[in-house]
C-alpha cells in the first residue's frame, strides 16, 4: 500500500527499513556497496549493514567479496513466483477497495487496449447511500473524460493532431478543446485530471494513470463521485491518492521509475 496509514496494526520501523534497502539494491542495474545504500535509503550504515546481512542468509541478495558490493539474490524469485501466474487486475483489488473505503467513491481500474480505448476491469464502491456504478467491460475512448487526459498528456502529440482527436469524441457537455488542451497540461504537470461533469452530467472524477518503465499508460484509476457529494479539497485528495496508487502500481507491476 502506498500510504502507511491504511495498514493496520502497528508499523514496524526495522521491517520498513529492510524493505527500502530490498527495494534499492532491487531497482539497481549494477552491484551496490553499503555505504551508497545507506545513503540512498537514509538508514545507518551500520543497520543497513546488518539488515544486509540477514537478507543475504534468506537468499534475498547476494555479496560480492572481492567488490564488497550487494545484487539482488535468487531468493526473490521465490517469492514473486506465486504472482507470476495471477491477475494483476485481481493482485490489485484490495488497492482499489481500500481507496474506495478512503474517499467514500467508485473507484475504477481501467485497461488501455491497443485500440486506444479504455475498458473498465475492475471497481469498487464502499458507499453505503446514495452512490454511481458502471458495468464491467463498460468501453471508452482512451482520451475522453478524466483518465482521457491524462492518456493525451502522456501521448504529448502536436496541438493539431490533439484537436482533431478532440473533435471525435463524445461528451454530455463538452469542456471545448481549449479547456481540455489546458487540462491535459495540467495533468502532464501534476499526474492527475478531473472530469466535473463532462462526460457525464451530474458526475465527478478523478483520474490518474499507470505507466510501465517506457512510461506507456497501461491501466488507467478513476474515482467517482455524485457532484456534491464530495467537496473541492475531497476530490483534490482523491486525485492525490490515485496518483501514489498508480504509482506504486507501476513501479512494482510494471517496472516503472519510483516515486516514493
Amino acid at each position: 500500500m502506498p500510504k502507511e496509514e491504511a495498514v493496520k496494526g502497528k508499523s514496524v520501523g526495522a521491517v520498513h527499513n529492510g524493505l527500502r534497502i530490498l527495494r534499492y539494491v532491487s531497482e539497481q542495474g549494477t552491484p551496490t556497496g553499503v555505504n551508497q545504500i545507506a545513503r540512498a535509503t537514509g538508514v545507518s550504515v551500520s543497520t543497513s549493514f546488518n539488515i544486509l546481512g540477514t537478507l543475504l542468509q534468506e537468499g534475498l541478495v547476494t555479496f560480492d567479496d572481492a567488490t564488497k558490493t550487494y545484487s539482488p539474490g535468487i531468493g526473490l524469485l521465490g517469492l514473486a513466483v506465486p504472482l507470476l501466474s495471477a491477475n494483476p487486475v485481481d493482485i490489485v483489488r484490495p488497492e482499489i477497495e481500500e481507496l474506495s473505503r478512503r474517499h467514500n467513491s467508485l473507484i475504477c481500474l481501467w485497461n488501455f487496449t491497443a485500440d486506444e480505448r479504455i475498458v473498465l476491469s475492475n471497481r469498487a464502491s464502499s458507499s453505503k447511500t446514495v452512490r454511481v456504478d458502471m458495468n464491467l467491460g463498460a468501453r471508452l475512448p482512451a482520451y475522453v473524460g478524466a483518465v482521457g487526459r491524462c492518456y493525451a498528456a502522456l501521448q504529448n502529440i502536436p496541438d493539431d493532431a490533439l484537436r482533431r482527436t478532440f473533435e471525435t469524441l463524445t461528451w454530455q457537455t463538452s469542456p471545448g478543446f481549449e479547456e481540455y488542451r489546458s487540462d491535459v497540461a495540467a495533468a502532464r504537470k501534476n499526474g492527475f485530471a478531473f472530469d466535473f461533469g463532462n462526460l457525464f452530467n451530474g458526475l465527478e472524477v478523478a483520474a490518474a494513470v499507470v505507466t510501465d518503465s517506457h512510461a506507456r499508460a497501461r491501466y488507467g484509476l478513476s474515482g467517482i463521485s455524485i457532484a456534491g457529494q464530495q467537496s473541492r479539497a475531497q476530490i483534490q485528495n482523491l486525485a492525490d491518492d490515485l496518483k501514489r496508487s498508480a504509482d506504486w502500481i507501476g513501479s512494482n507491476f510494471f517496472g516503472a521509475p519510483s516515486h516514493r
